[in-house]
């Protein structure tokens, strides 16, 4: 892994909203349609990999997002140990890769994570977002790929007004300064 420089490393609270990065956490995409991959997947992180579109499982230390039928991202709740991380990665390839079963990718440089918490995260979403939120706020765990101020974001809704924004590394300062203006005036 690269030596992980934040665009951000900050954190606000305005108006019932805290806006933070989440530190560094490792996040692998894999991708692949074969049974052995989704069993594979399965004995490595003691994990079933999501079949449901927009829906996501997770065990202490993991979650695992659904992205399309043949696509996860994988990314750890909280901050692990450098070697946690290699372990991880190490033991899906030899199980995955290397036996031709799909492909694992480690982009953890590629994706910075926003945690959006308290009463007002959906209007503050809905301000600049085409998405309905309606159903997606009471479904725990729950997935959407969508566009935030022009800005290509996945949305994990981990708990009840608890979200993690994924959003490209190079787009990130970009809108953590939008969430920051926008979040003043809701």
């Amino acid at each position: 892994m690269l030596n992980y420089n934040s665009p951000i490393n900050d954190s606000k609270e305005y108006n019932n909203l805290k806006i933070s990065e989440v530190e560094s956490t490792f996040k692998i995409n894999l991708r692949g349609k074969k049974r052995e991959f989704i069993t594979n997947i399965g004995k490595v992180l003691s994990i079933i990999p999501p079949v449901e579109p927009n829906t996501s499982s997770q065990n202490k230390d993991l979650n695992l997002l659904w992205l399309s039928p043949d696509e996860w991202m994988l990314y750890s709740n909280e901050l692990m140990e450098k070697n946690n991380d290699d372990k991880v990665e190490t033991e899906l390839i030899n199980s995955i890769s290397k036996l031709n079963y799909g492909s694992v990718t480690n982009v953890t440089d590629q994706w910075v994570i926003i945690n959006i918490k308290g009463d007002n995260v959906y209007e503050l979403l809905s301000s600049s977002c085409p998405f309905n939120f309606t159903s997606f706020k009471s479904k725990k765990r729950s997935v959407v790929q969508t566009i935030v101020n022009h800005v290509d974001v996945i949305v994990h809704n981990k708990n009840n007004n608890d979200l993690n924004l994924f959003v490209r590394r190079s787009f990130s300062n970009h809108l953590w300064l939008w969430l920051n203006d926008c979040s003043r005036f809701i």
